[in-house]
């Protein structure tokens, strides 16, 4: 045993190379721990201002089910209620992603939103990357089939690590320092 030669396996880079064959050298993608704690911060967050702008109204009746036994004005302001709160996490995720690259969330936990290459996203990929995010906020099915099944595929190296949003928006969620230095000034 003594004498059997120890071989020390010299991987080609970092698991982002590994996994994306176009990822650039250094680039580390962002555990998934990280991502669903930035995605809880965000609505965290936009929930807070929400209550105080509606005065606690919002999110009192966003499942105020009591509304319904009332008539046809109570239904729509149940699911008004609902359209300012998707509406309000559209505009929050499009918006921060355009202007700093990210969501304050994101941001907080060191996560830049590029593409498979490490460059930035351009303006245009934040309003259909935003509306995607929204599934999660569905009521019952989104967090318990939405969010499981993204939280596994991130965790997954057949997946490349990636979301189905994700893969549908061509990016990758990196850590923020490891991406190269032209794309790390771009980022605010």
């Amino acid at each position: 045993m003594a004498d059997e030669v120890v071989e020390v396996y010299q991987g080609g880079g970092t698991l982002a190379q590994a996994v994306l064959g176009s990822a650039p050298e250094g680039m580390l993608i962002a555990p998934a721990w990280k991502r669903i704690a930035a995605f809880m911060l965000d609505v965290m967050l936009l929930s807070i201002v929400l209550t105080f702008v509606t005065r606690f109204q919002l999110t009192g009746n966003l499942l105020n089910f009591e509304l319904f036994k009332g008539d046809l004005n109570h239904i729509v302001f149940f699911f008004s209620n609902w359209m300012i709160l998707f509406t309000a996490h559209w505009l929050y995720w499009k918006y921060t992603g355009r202007s700093f690259g990210r969501s304050l969330g994101q941001r907080a936990f060191r996560i830049a939103i590029v593409h498979d290459n490490g460059t930035i996203l351009e303006i245009h990929h934040w309003g259909p990357r935003a509306f995607g995010k929204l599934a999660y906020l569905l009521p019952g099915i989104g967090p318990l089939w939405f969010g499981l099944r993204d939280a596994l595929a991130a965790r997954s190296k057949d997946l490349e690590y990636r979301t189905s949003l994700d893969k549908k928006n061509h990016t990758v969620a990196a850590v923020d320092w490891s991406l190269p230095l032209e794309t790390r000034q771009k980022l605010k």
